[in-house]
């Protein structure tokens, strides 16, 4: 019986810079994933999260540069690789895509952090204040008259919110609206006698990272009618890039929804009064008979 004998499997080799720019775009992943469990958790504080954060856009960066590395070598000496290139650059442009908006955010909105729609007596952070009082966070205090004149020229819509309900029952949509939101409710206080006015503040978080941003909304009577104001402010950094500006308007824009909903429902006017029972006939007595 003849000897058998089997060829090697022959093959290009795979371009080590091809490995290492998926493995970079891999870890930039799990970096992002780490820096948003590290801030909605609340494992670390906000800076360590954002060095992290940051370090996993560089490493994304880095893939992509030897990305384009690999690719040249590859066309050089017809190495393989060019999937592990290409997953690379997939990976890396959704780690750098919401980033990029954010700069372009950046670039076009005003650096300010605080929107309300009364910026001359805005609703006041009073349960919050305790949790803004750390190093690093920013004021309870209002931002001033300069942020005011920055969120009129870029958020001119932002008005106080007319309401053709009854104070009781606008806070009432109000609070619905908050709860909806799953908004962290902090303080809460209906409206009473003599002023009147219904208070909530509560804890927002940005979409992504999971920032916290505060918001108070105070009820009040105008007439016979409602006035509401909103204030929405980040917790840290100076600029916001437009979130709260987005959450105050979206929060009109259901108020205003939910009102005109609530003013068309029919008024349940009382049930009549039930109908007195029927009287008993008198009884007559028979008359004497006089003799």
């Amino acid at each position: 019986m003849g000897r058998r004998f089997s060829a090697p499997y022959l093959s290009e080799p795979i371009s080590r810079l091809a490995s290492w720019a998926r493995n970079l775009a891999v870890f930039s992943v799990v970096a992002v994933v780490v820096s948003i469990i590290i801030v909605r958790f609340g494992f670390l504080e906000v800076k360590p999260a954002l060095v992290t954060f940051f370090g996993a856009l560089g490493l994304a960066g880095l893939s992509i540069l030897i990305g384009f590395a690999g690719f040249a070598e590859i066309w050089q000496n017809g190495t393989r690789g060019m999937s592990r290139i290409l997953l690379a650059f997939l990976i890396d442009a959704l780690v750098l895509a919401y980033p990029a908006y954010l700069a372009v955010q950046y670039r076009r909105l005003p650096p300010i952090h605080d929107i309300t729609t009364d910026p001359i007596d805005p609703p006041r952070f009073e349960a919050l204040s305790r949790l803004r009082s750390g190093d690093g966070t920013n004021t309870a205090a209002y931002a001033g008259l300069y942020s005011a004149e920055l969120q009129r020229k870029a958020f001119p819509d932002i008005e106080p919110v007319s309401v053709e309900l009854p104070v009781d029952r606008t806070f009432a949509i109000v609070l619905r609206l908050v709860n909806k939101r799953k908004w962290l409710i902090i303080d809460e206080r209906p409206p009473r006698l003599p002023r009147n006015i219904g208070t909530i503040e509560a804890v927002a978080r940005t979409p992504i990272m999971g920032f916290r941003e505060d918001v108070a909304i105070r009820v009040r009577p105008d007439g016979e009618d409602s006035r509401v104001d909103i204030r929405s402010s980040s917790r840290y950094f100076e600029s916001d890039l437009g979130s709260n500006a987005a959450r105050v308007s979206k929060f009109i824009d259901d108020l205003n929804a939910a009102a005109q909903a609530e003013s068309l429902k029919p008024v349940r006017k009382p049930p009549p009064p039930p109908p007195p029972p029927p009287k008993a006939p008198a009884k007559h007595s028979p008359r004497a008979v006089r003799r």
